[in-house]
């Protein structure tokens, strides 16, 4: 460590690559639970930036960014509190590629996480549904979220895959401020403006979609939510479980591009390689 009041990126660079085998080497259920924690946490994140972008008369851009302000909710839930997010692990390629963990390793860590997080988000969606949450404002807070979905099912799935890579590469860098931060205060301003840029920005986030999607198709089987959402019928048409599949693949591979090989590997390659290489040699 040095005496400036942040970790300098090399060191933040070995402080991941050593997280990332804790976190894979972690035992089965914990992984699940943590996996569970995070999917909750990034749907609230949700949940409070649909609330904010409704009725407001700020204009697209200044909405999208107050949108995506608040959303960085479901990451300082993560970080801070403590939590396993399937976007944020894709980081630990850097400890695969090292040779410290296998193949195995990581994919057991993703596959666990993923599930945990999938079951996470569809508890708040089912909790947020039958509390009627969504039936604020007359129902246009439940129109918000059903013109989220409908917005995310229509894109073309190059285009979604695109901005999933966009999208997890500003998450994976706001995991990694965090984590070059030594107080709560450093760790939540080293989130707010990545997710604020990726939520501003539009971009595809596969476990905030597993929140946005199945809520918006819910919802869309209610009709005063369907008035307040002010979409066609034959755009809500489109709102399906296999335009939510298509739409999760997408930000999937997407997701694991970008923050796998954009922030993961191209920081081990410029930190760790030379590292690894003189420890083989030693």
């Amino acid at each position: 460590m040095t005496g400036i009041d942040h970790y300098t990126p090399a060191e933040i660079a070995s402080l991941i690559d050593s997280r990332g085998v804790t976190k894979a080497k972690a035992p089965a259920l914990t992984t699940l639970a943590l996996g569970v924690l995070a999917g909750c946490f990034i749907a609230l994140g949700g949940v409070f930036s649909t609330l904010a972008s409704t009725g407001s008369n700020l204009g697209f851009g200044p909405t999208r960014v107050l949108s995506g302000l608040v959303f960085s909710l479901g990451l300082i839930l993560v970080i801070v509190a403590g939590a396993e997010l399937f976007t944020g692990n894709n980081l630990i390629v850097m400890s695969w590629i090292g040779g410290r963990i296998s193949a195995r390793d990581l994919l057991r860590n993703w596959g666990l996480v993923y599930i945990g997080n999938f079951i996470g988000a569809l508890s708040i969606v089912l909790m947020v549904y039958y509390g009627r949450w969504w039936d604020q404002d007359r129902a246009a807070v439940g129109g918000t979220a059903v013109a989220i979905a409908t917005a995310k099912v229509h894109l073309p799935f190059f285009v979604a895959l695109v901005r999933g890579i966009l999208a997890n590469a500003l998450v994976c860098l706001a995991v990694w401020l965090a984590a070059g931060g030594r107080s709560v205060v450093d760790k939540v301003f080293g989130i707010v403006f990545p997710i604020a840029a990726f939520v501003a920005g539009g971009f595809e986030h596969s476990v905030a979609n597993m929140y946005f999607i199945p809520l918006g198709l819910l919802l869309s089987q209610e009709p005063a939510v369907s008035q307040a959402a002010g979409i066609s019928s034959h755009q809500l048409a489109g709102l399906t479980w296999s335009g939510f599949w298509r739409n999760l693949a997408a930000a999937t591979v997407g997701n694991v591009i970008g923050g796998g090989v954009l922030v993961g590997l191209v920081y081990w390659f410029i930190y760790l390689r030379n590292q690894e290489s003189h420890e083989e040699k030693s």
